[in-house]
């Protein structure tokens, strides 16, 4: 059996290879293990051969590294739209949907194994296989799920990857702003572009993995003075916030599905842990890290928006009192933690794209793979600018990719692969992916609306954009230093 069939895909580049202990290259299997000894069967975890096998307490890490994100700083506003008392309620209940649906992931996975006889799977691979080996009339699509699959990755990632610009020229503008005048954030945007490229430049991810530990460093760092803003001097609870606008209940789930959605570092995951038929199970790995995330995104979610009320701001660090030198630390913190972070967002984004074109140019494939990576980070830039707005912005990401990356295609991946073995007693698995499946697109399409309409009331209501006049006010103030040997006055207002 080949050793390993992974290469570096999806979000495995999150994965550090940090473990060792795996003995003479097999997988301890614990007798008993309803994944393990399967009677002359192909047993895929004691055929996986990996190089620097992954513990269980090392994927929980590794889980609640990858959940742990910007997300968390968007739950207060989350909250503002559905209200305290329905925020816990209704985050629960998304969070049990989202584990669900990363679980039956899994075990499809494990199942297709089996059947395929190969002993890792990525998330296409899965989509793939499922319908390969699938009822007949799916396996006509098996190459058509997995670009769907790829594309949808894609389409998520560099949707964050302009999130993320617009987060960092937020966080970094509340500071500099304090002490010399805002700009808006759309210049910031233009001014962030040349360090993204350069970023971006950086050969392989190898060379990012010492970016991605101080990231993460900062990110935690920043979480944990920002929690101390939100507990001290907390005000009573009023009951108009218990519940929400029932309106704002869309932009609720699309916020609280891109925090929480982590689908994408699921068989990463699983693909590299040392016992892997423990990721799953009612006291796995998944659950045990969902459930700790989910405590913790209620938590910051309720203390945020009671904190702050109807004031409270898409990126609640931008709430916490700019003349405060703590508080301009976690702006500066958040904001080199994110641009470290869209790097490696931005490495998922360009392998799915390179890997699709990268036969049309063997001639000058070098040349070709940094032009690429230019243009990408140009369009994710422009993106940001056209909407530089950061909570309608995540809303969309979640409501559009998310809602069908983490819970349809999961669902219809499910269906396919046990199309032949059926549905147990009374077909209960029809009626339940039935109802995940209505949720998913009932969030994706009136989710999707919402940002979209919050988007364009970007513009119809604000027509008078500031960024075109500011741009052509420092043109020409930097034109009029030029030829006076003056210096620049920076007095423009900020757009977020």
């Amino acid at each position: 059996m080949e050793k390993s069939e992974k290469n570096m895909t999806e979000l495995d580049t999150f994965i550090p290879k940090d473990e060792s202990g795996i003995k003479n290259g097999k997988y301890e299997v614990t007798k008993g293990d309803s994944e393990a000894a399967l009677g002359g069967q192909f047993d895929p975890f004691k055929a996986r051969v990996l190089e620097h096998p992954v513990s269980e307490v090392g994927t929980l890490i590794h889980l609640l590294k990858s959940c742990l994100g910007t997300g968390i700083l968007a739950m207060p506003l989350a909250f503002r739209c559905s209200g305290l008392l329905v925020g816990i309620i209704a985050t629960i209940i998304e969070s049990i949907i989202c584990g669900h649906c990363a679980y039956i992931l899994v075990v499809c996975a494990h199942d297709l194994c089996r059947r395929s006889g190969r002993t890792i799977l990525t998330f296409a691979d899965v989509a793939e296989e499922a319908c390969r080996r699938g009822p007949p009339w799916s396996k006509k699509y098996s190459k058509c799920a997995r670009r769907m699959v790829d594309i949808g990755i894609f389409v998520t990632y560099f949707g964050t990857c302009s999130a993320y610009a617009v987060i960092v020229a937020a966080n970094f503008d509340k500071v500099t702003g304090y002490y010399w005048g805002s700009l808006d954030v759309r210049m910031y945007l233009l001014i962030l572009l040349v360090p993204l490229i350069i970023l971006c430049y950086v050969p392989n991810l190898k060379y990012l993995t010492p970016v991605s530990m101080i990231s993460n460093g900062f990110m935690g760092v920043g979480i944990l003075i920002t929690i101390y803003y939100l507990v001290v001097g907390l005000p009573s609870i009023k009951s108009e916030q218990l519940v929400g606008d029932i309106t704002q209940f869309p932009t609720f789930f699309s916020i609280t599905i891109f925090a929480l959605e982590a689908i994408g570092v699921v068989m990463p995951l699983e693909n590299n842990m040392r016992r892997p038929q423990r990721f799953i199970g009612l006291t796995g790995v998944l659950n045990q890290g969902l459930a700790a995330v989910t405590i913790l995104y209620i938590l910051v979610g309720f203390l945020g928006y009671l904190k702050f009320g109807d004031a409270t701001f898409a990126n609640v660090t931008l709430n916490l009192p700019e003349e405060d030198i703590a508080a301009q630390i976690v702006q500066i913190l958040i904001g080199l933690a994110i641009f470290g972070t869209f790097g490696l967002q931005f490495f998922i984004c360009l392998e799915i794209l390179w890997n699709g074109i990268k036969d049309h140019f063997t001639k000058y494939p070098t040349i070709a793979n940094y032009v690429l990576r230019t243009v990408m980070v140009i369009v994710a830039v422009c993106i940001s600018i056209a909407v530089p707005t950061i909570g309608p912005f995540i809303s969309l990401i979640g409501a559009l990719c998310f809602s069908f990356l983490g819970i349809v295609i999961p669902i219809l991946i499910e269906i396919v692969t046990f199309w032949e073995k059926g549905f147990g007693k009374y077909n209960w698995k029809i009626y339940k992916n039935a109802f995940v499946v209505i949720v998913g697109l009932l969030a994706l399409i009136f989710g999707t609306k919402s940002a979209v309409e919050d988007i364009i009331d970007l513009y119809t209501t604000k027509p008078d954009s500031m960024f075109f006049k500011n741009l052509f006010d420092l043109f020409n103030a930097s034109t009029n230093a030029l030829v006076h040997n003056t210096s620049v006055p920076i007095n423009v207002t900020s757009g977020i």
